[in-house]
């Protein structure tokens, strides 16, 4: 630090009434700039409270976790280093927890001092979130651009809580792999959007990602395979080179650590019994041995709905109760999902032993048989004080009792589970699935599914208004989906996931208005201000003026899913 810096902060330090002009250089968004929107703002008011060298950090119990998250990052990125202060102190940020509140609901008071009350440490962590994007782009940074600067935060008060308990993402690492520190950095980037919820896609048909030590064939063969499509399934054109990693279970308790200190929630998905072909590979005997040949097997390489499902046998539910043993001791999430989504039964129809237990189960047909096994898991979680969760075809053949469901083949599953007293997260693939184009045009790259702009995942409603009351207290909130297969690195799924993932998360969060209501062009104002800190984050978003050159098609044949509306 120079001395001009110290004289400069000192005298700063010093004021609490420091002129507006004196922040200008160094001016910053305000409330009216945040995404998400807070439920009510009092202000921005002209004086602003300057975050300068002199500015302390108190931390009342409960808060420790909070302040060594804005030493670390908002610290860093603004060249501060908040030494300890004394709570309600001018020119400090002071910490507190009152439980009158709602558990992630906060309030922030910027005045000569800045104040972030939450009804726990998770909410104070979104208060500081929401100071963080007061104070600017750079506090998105990891590394000071200009320790010099001074940057001014106007006082007000926001009082702000979320709609929903679950404001999720799911991201598909199966189909193509990331490496742990983008998952690092995914979990940074949903905690800056508020998102509280990480499902993690371990597991399908193109690649097993989780070490589980009793079973080490899983990663060995299971996570590796020969080639990729690239691009749709349509597409003629293959990357020869084989593909895979996995999670060691050293990186997935660090994941959970990392998310944990975020306030987010790791819940892990292990498919059953369909989306399997890569645990079949690596183990042959939990196939229908007596319909294929399952030996012959390997992880499969291409997209779609696999035909190789699980045998219906006691051999198979021993082997997977192994997996989830070690799958619990990983993940302290309440929920595990289990899958159940898209499970072709072509194969136990013609399996004398899947008859065979069918029969001796006294079950009406193949669907009753996957209710037994996905029931055979939530009794198996429930013991273990567990919730199973499951894609929505889980409730053909008859749900289990404390089953959740995440309703994706549009509202109609979500409906019944949340009518019938289950509990939901709505996720339907025509709002949120953010593989989808985000344009009809030519140079989006590798086209696939619904076109579904920003405006459109913005009107976005989770809770269908046809629900009774009582229904409508079932949905557990939402989550956005990220399906891999033509994402085949970090700035695909950034080009994808982003902006939409800032209208998803203001839906989640916020308390907005009927979807025809929602005023799209003041978020499109308050993106300009957010898009700089996308920027900042280094996130390859899109554009809203279409894909960069970089970004654009690289000439690879794609075509819309079965059954898209011909607009697609």
């Amino acid at each position: 630090m120079t001395s001009a810096e110290s004289s400069t902060s000192t005298s700063a330090s010093t004021s609490a009434s420091t002129s507006a002009s004196t922040a200008t250089e160094t001016s910053t968004p305000t409330s009216t700039d945040l995404v998400p929107a807070p439920r009510t703002v009092d202000g921005p008011h002209r004086t602003p409270f300057v975050f300068a060298t002199g500015t302390a950090l108190a931390a009342a119990p409960g808060t420790e976790g909070v302040a060594r998250w804005l030493r670390t990052v908002v610290g860093t990125a603004l060249g501060r280093d908040l030494p300890p202060g004394a709570a309600g102190a001018d020119h400090t940020i002071t910490l507190l927890i009152d439980p009158s509140l709602a558990p992630e609901a906060y309030r922030l008071t910027v005045s000569s001092a800045v104040e972030i009350v939450g009804g726990s440490s998770a909410g104070v962590f979104w208060g500081a979130q929401t100071l963080r994007q007061l104070l600017g782009p750079d506090a998105h940074r990891r590394a000071c651009p200009d320790p010099e600067a001074r940057r001014g935060v106007p006082h007000q008060v926001i009082e702000d809580s979320p709609r929903f308990p679950w404001r999720g993402l799911m991201l598909d690492v199966s189909r193509h792999f990331l490496p742990k520190d983008d998952v690092l950095r995914h979990l940074d980037l949903l905690a800056a959007h508020k998102l509280n919820v990480f499902h993690f896609h371990l597991t399908d048909d193109q690649g097993w990602r989780i070490e589980i030590k009793r079973h080490p064939r899983l990663t060995e063969v299971g996570a590796w395979r020969e080639r990729t499509k690239y691009g749709h399934r349509a597409s003629a054109l293959w990357d020869e080179r084989p593909h895979g990693g996995y999670y060691t279970q050293d990186d997935i308790r660090e994941i959970v650590a990392y998310a944990a200190e975020r306030h987010i929630t790791v819940v892990p998905e292990i498919d059953i019994p369909g989306h399997s072909q890569a645990a079949i590979a690596a183990y042959p005997e939990l196939g229908n041995t007596d319909v294929i040949d399952t030996t012959t097997l390997s992880v499969w390489d291409n997209w779609g709905i696999n035909p190789n499902v699980l045998a219906p046998t006691d051999n198979t539910l021993r082997f997977y109760e192994g997996v989830f043993e070690e799958v619990l001791g990983l993940f302290p999430a309440t929920f595990i999902h289990i899958g159940g989504d898209e499970c072709l039964k072509d194969q136990w129809k013609v399996s004398p032993a899947a008859q065979a237990r069918i029969k001796e189960l006294g079950l009406a047909d193949e669907d009753e048989l996957q209710s037994w096994f996905i029931r055979h898991f939530d009794s198996w979680l429930a013991d273990r004080g567990r919730r199973l969760i499951g894609w929505d075809e889980i409730l053909e053949g008859g749900l289990a009792p404390g089953a959740a469901v995440s309703s994706w083949r549009g509202y109609a599953g979500g409906i019944a589970a949340a009518e019938a007293g289950h509990d939901v997260v709505m996720c339907p693939e025509q709002q949120v699935y953010l593989d989808h184009r985000q344009h009809g045009g030519p140079d989006e790259p590798m086209p696939i599914g619904y076109v579904r702009t920003l405006e459109d995942v913005y009107r976005f409603e989770p809770v269908p208004p046809s629900l009774s009351p009582e229904a409508a207290a079932h949905i557990l909130g939402t989550q956005a989906n990220v399906w891999t297969e033509v994402m085949q690195d970090r700035s695909r799924v950034d080009y994808q996931v982003f902006p939409r993932l800032a209208a998803f998360a203001e839906v989640a969060w916020s308390a907005l208005p009927a979807p025809a209501e929602r005023d799209f062009a003041d978020f499109e104002r308050r993106m300009t201000a957010h898009y700089a800190r996308l920027d900042a984050l280094g996130v390859d978003y899109r554009p809203p003026g279409g894909p960069l050159p970089w970004q654009k098609r690289p000439g690879v044949i794609g075509r819309p899913i079965e059954g898209a509306p011909p607009n697609v």
